[in-house]
């Protein structure tokens, strides 16, 4: 009898998720990949194509700076996505944002610690509007929030208008924020004197008076980074992350195994909020002015590069690394045409080809190779 309950053991299938995926598997499986694969393609076109400057030090400030602002949007983009809900009122967002830092500081002459917290204050309200609106009518996302792509870009028009006297530009932020120790937290070069010296020391390129080509780094780019590592840990690390992924992947199953559904879904419409805000300071304070067209059609390009970052339209699925280097590309094509011959026109063109692009490997592929949603 032990003979026989021996075999049956010996011939009893192996449980599939001890399994060792294959090298191949395991890449598919990574919601990065197609980000990491698009970077190379246009690393390596730009490489061939463009001037050489384009990859000294200045190129690449002048090109990680506006992927930064872009990757702001981007990693908050792709957390709500993974949640299963989008927004496309971030473009908006970051316009009116953008008003009511500026109104409170140069219409009010409040200090510039209280301009960033009525502004995030502003970001948080309009966070749990959507997010309320979005759960207790049952409304798509979609829906909700392209009407207020409209309602707060309306306001900003309104709003400008009645701050400056008329006209849709607001300007006199840099002045206004001049000799706050925020300052230089928001707006400017970090790491200049690290600069200087790399510079003396003919470490990096320098100007014949000696002055560094480079001053220092973007201080959007340090946020960009910081965002986008806090957003990985949270979604790797906590049980947050684990929530995230849960309501985005099968929201009834979720709150039948007590994930709070509602509080997270709120949490994540307000950090795309804060997300635009931020990006609102950052450029009001380095133009020193806001205007109507602040933040005009991001919302669409922070949504393009979560989905080359892996982000699944269905929820559920997606990296915020992957936002991060999706927006690295965009930043790369937007300012790497004007290093080549090439109509920088194409960059439209560019935007709608990775979107198809980054879809059908999202859906359709890794659904074949992987069996995953």
């Amino acid at each position: 009898m032990s003979i026989v309950a021996d075999d049956k053991i010996k011939k009893t299938p192996a449980d599939e998720r001890l399994k060792k995926a294959s090298v191949a598997t395991t890449l598919l499986r990574r919601p990065e990949l197609g980000a990491v694969a698009g970077l190379v393609l246009v690393t390596v076109f730009f490489l061939l194509t463009a001037n050489p400057s384009m990859f000294t030090l200045a190129g690449i400030m002048n090109f990680m700076a506006p992927a930064a602002q872009l990757g702001i949007l981007a990693v908050g983009a792709s957390l709500l996505m993974i949640g299963g809900e989008y927004d496309l009122s971030i473009g908006s967002m970051v316009a009116f944002a953008g008003l009511v830092f500026g109104a409170a500081l140069v219409v009010w002459q409040v200090p510039l610690s209280v301009a960033i917290l009525i502004a995030i204050l502003m970001a948080v309200v309009i966070g749990v509007v959507n997010s309320q609106i979005v759960i207790k009518t049952g409304l798509p996302s979609f829906i909700v929030t392209l009407a207020f792509l409209f309602i707060l870009r309306g306001l900003t028009l309104v709003g400008l208008k009645w701050a400056s006297g008329g006209a849709t530009q607001l300007r006199g932020m840099k002045e206004a924020a001049a000799g706050s120790p925020l300052t230089s937290i928001f707006s400017g070069d970090a790491f200049q004197g690290l600069f200087a010296w790399l510079a003396s020391n003919d470490l990096i390129a320098k100007f014949p008076n000696g002055t560094p080509q480079v001053s220092g780094i973007p201080v959007e780019i340090l946020w960009f980074i910081v965002i986008a590592l806090l957003a990985t840990w949270v979604l790797l690390r906590t049980r947050f992350g684990n929530w995230i992924f849960a309501v985005g992947g099968d929201e009834r199953a979720a709150r039948k195994s007590g994930v709070p559904v509602v509080r997270v879904k709120t949490v994540l419409f307000i950090i795309t909020a804060l997300c635009a805000t931020l990006v609102a300071v950052l450029t009001v304070l380095d133009a020193g002015s806001t205007d109507a067209r602040r933040g005009f059609q991001k919302e669409f390009e922070a949504i393009i590069a979560a989905v080359i970052g892996g982000c699944l339209l269905t929820g559920g699925y997606g990296s915020a690394i992957g936002a991060f280097l999706g927006s690295i590309v965009f930043g790369m094509v937007l300012i790497g045409l004007t290093y080549t011959s090439i109509d920088q026109d194409w960059y439209l063109v560019f935007l709608g080809g990775m979107l198809l692009v980054a879809v059908m490997f999202n859906n359709v592929i890794r659904k074949r190779v992987t069996g995953e949603r």
